[in-house]
């Protein structure tokens, strides 16, 4: 039977052997200063540095570490779920591996979870050390984020973030989806959703991962996301309602056209050939992709009834008990 045990802080990191002794020690300080029992779970996303050499010298020294290593990288998502299925705490963290994340957020954010509540609670950077060109760009897609999805927060993508443990046991992080855990919640049934302004500290060691291509990503993963929510599980309501408003639009504007012509031959007024009238081709469009809409919902109803689980990464090495 698995130890049950106060808090897991699971930590995807990828080249970030220098942050990382500094990390554990002040993650082990705040819980022992708590009096919290506690896991460290770090995923080395295919580092290629010595991070994955640091994390092994540092299981000799903290029992409460434990780890896997993937043979490439993944990616952030990949690396949050497999760190959600090895998590065993009541109150499950992230953060992120550079130190800009602050440890001691933890116990108020725990609180949080316990005694006021909340499914989820997300941090929020108010004062941000990133350069402009990470946060102007972050603030125009938290805003959209918010838009879309109804959930009041300010920082979506904010690393450090605290779940109620059946919270990442419910939800399947995949692709880039890290950013939209909230939503993804949501989606599940976990509705109390909180924020809690934190300490943001400028990058210590390295170099930010942040790049434009994300940018771009992320705006592509919001609308997978909000359509996953809505249509996810019935892709037939979306496709198949398209389609068929279309093939009705389409069959009746055809019928009007015929019925129209042989009306106004049978009472000899001038008339023009169907295929005379561009309306007639425009009707047929309509038709055709009414057919292939309902068609593409069709089938999306059937994959999505003989779909596997899409999330099985190689694990090259790996630490537990």
């Amino acid at each position: 039977m698995q130890q049950k045990l106060d808090i897991s802080v699971v930590v995807p990191l990828y080249n970030e052997a220098e942050s990382l002794p500094e990390l554990v020690a002040w993650i082990d300080r705040v819980a022992t200063e708590n009096d919290l029992s506690y896991e460290i779970i770090m995923i080395d996303d295919g580092s290629t540095d010595e991070s994955w050499s640091v994390v092994e010298r540092l299981k000799t020294k903290y029992a409460a570490i434990r780890g896997i290593s993937f043979s490439r990288n993944y990616g952030k998502s990949a690396a949050l779920y497999c760190g959600f299925e090895m998590a065993r705490g009541e109150v499950v963290f992230t953060m992120d591996a550079d130190l800009q994340d602050s440890p001691d957020e933890i116990p108020a954010m725990r609180r949080m979870i316990l005694d006021e509540g909340y499914d989820l609670v997300s941090g929020w950077k108010r004062k941000r050390y990133d350069p402009a060109g990470k946060r102007i760009p972050s603030k125009f897609f938290n805003f959209t984020a918010r838009l879309m999805s109804g959930i009041k927060l300010h920082d979506f993508n904010c690393g450090l973030k605290a779940y109620r443990r059946k919270v990442v046991k419910s939800i399947e992080v995949y692709g880039e989806m890290h950013r939209y855990i909230p939503i993804l919640a949501k989606h599940a049934g976990f509705k109390r959703i909180g924020e809690k302004v934190v300490e943001h500290h400028e990058r210590k060691y390295g170099r930010s991962k942040f790049g434009l291509e994300r940018m771009l990503k992320g705006y592509l993963d919001l609308i997978s996301v909000t359509f996953m929510s809505h249509f996810g599980r019935s892709p037939m309501y979306l496709f198949g309602g398209l389609g068929t408003l279309m093939f009705l639009v389409g069959g009746a504007t055809t019928i009007w056209v015929i019925a129209d012509k042989l009306y106004s031959q049978a009472h000899g007024l001038a008339w023009r050939g169907v295929t005379d009238q561009p309306l007639f081709y425009l009707a047929l469009l309509a038709i055709v992709l009414g057919v292939q809409l309902f068609l593409a919902g069709f089938l999306g109803e059937l994959i999505n009834r003989r779909s596997t689980d899409r999330n099985s990464y190689l694990v090259d090495r790996r630490i537990d008990e």
